[in-house]
């Protein structure tokens, strides 16, 4: 028992410099930084505008549904990347198996743009 808790030790103790690092970088970032803060610094910003208007307003439906379609087909694309590096060792089954997973994103994409989810009016 004592060696498989023995495998944990480096993990342990990189938690324990990593904790101990974060404090220290803390605290000498309070003692050597200047501690003014004026209502300038401390006011809201918001894209180079004063705040405007209730942080707590409703939004459209469709900032949502945009950033979900594109956190989607963004995630879909990521994994051409390894299949891209290893097109050479999964031979012809595995290049049929990404054509029909971008066919399968390419209707859900056409999809999409039918039923005008990236119209914006």
């Amino acid at each position: 028992m004592s060696a498989i808790l023995a495998e944990y030790l480096p993990i342990l103790a990189f938690l324990a410099i990593a904790g101990g690092l974060s404090v220290v970088v803390l605290i000498a970032s309070y003692i050597v930084a200047q501690q003014r803060p004026d209502p300038e610094k401390v006011s809201a910003y918001e894209c180079g505008f004063e705040a405007f208007g209730d942080a707590r307003q409703k939004f459209d439906v469709r900032f949502y549904l945009v950033a979900i379609l594109f956190i989607i087909f963004d995630l879909e694309v990521a994994f051409l990347f390894p299949w891209a590096i290893t097109l050479g060792d999964i031979g012809m089954f595995g290049f049929w198996s990404m054509m029909l997973f971008l066919g399968v994103l390419t209707i859900g994409f056409v999809y999409e743009w039918r039923k005008g989810a990236l119209e914006w009016e």
